[in-house]
């Protein structure tokens, strides 16, 4: 099955996701874009399990909705920064020099909020979340789950990666 079939299957599986975008409009803006398709194989090849998630001033947004964080993408710490200065047991990557590398971006605390009113995700995984400066100048970084009904955002530090903790990212196209 080739990506857009992919696409269009999970598209058409999940409509709740995207009330009011027909996959017409979705190919159409897929077509002949080749850094939007290269970005979603990335996603897909990672088990992002990407899918429309609505509109964006005039974009179609994907992003992953996969139950638990994508299993391509956990292990990682925060940043390159973090990644770099951590003094043993290097990982072998970060999730912002992932996404950026896939095209892609990591969610915000809203917008992780959001994916969670169509779907619940991440019930035994947890995913990394964009951080704002501040935070993340003091060392720490932001990630998100849900347990318990609701949505919890935690901090640890940006060096601190675990075989359970990936990202979700998402697309605008």
């Amino acid at each position: 099955m080739t990506l857009l079939q992919t696409l269009q299957t999970r598209f058409e599986q999940n409509p709740s996701r995207h009330a009011g975008i027909g996959w017409a409009e979705v190919q159409r803006r897929l077509q002949g874009n080749a850094t939007a398709l290269k970005a979603l194989g990335e996603m897909e090849a990672t088990g992002g399990e990407p899918d429309v998630i609505g509109r964006e001033s005039g974009r179609i947004v994907f992003c992953d909705c996969a139950p638990e964080s994508p299993g391509g993408r956990r292990g990682l710490c925060y940043d390159r920064q973090a990644r770099v200065t951590r003094k043993a047991h290097a990982p072998a990557g970060s999730a912002l020099e992932m996404a950026e590398a896939m095209g892609i971006a990591l969610l915000t605390e809203a917008q992780y909020r959001a994916l969670q009113t169509l779907g619940s995700f991440d019930l035994k995984t947890s995913s990394w979340i964009a951080t704002p400066a501040d935070i993340r100048a003091a060392g720490g970084a932001l990630f998100c789950d849900r347990r318990y009904g609701h949505v919890f955002v935690y901090h640890n530090g940006a060096q601190s990666y675990y075989g359970v903790r990936g990202f979700r990212g998402r697309l605008a196209v």
